[in-house]
């Protein structure tokens, strides 16, 4: 199964960061901390505005 990595924009400060598609911990925006993404158990919800995805 391929992973991917998702561009996404912080609704908050804009702030654009890649996360990883099946993240395991909360991902929080790197400059104004609001949460981003949290885990479900499988895929991650996004909270977030994606942009893009990018397989690796």
């Amino acid at each position: 199964m391929a992973s991917e990595f998702v561009r996404v924009k912080c609704t908050k400060c804009k702030n654009e960061q890649s996360i990883f598609s099946k993240c395991s911990n909360v991902v929080k925006c790197l400059v104004c901390g609001e949460v981003l993404a949290e885990p479900t158990g499988g895929k991650t919800n996004i909270k977030a505005k994606v942009l893009g995805v990018e397989k690796t």
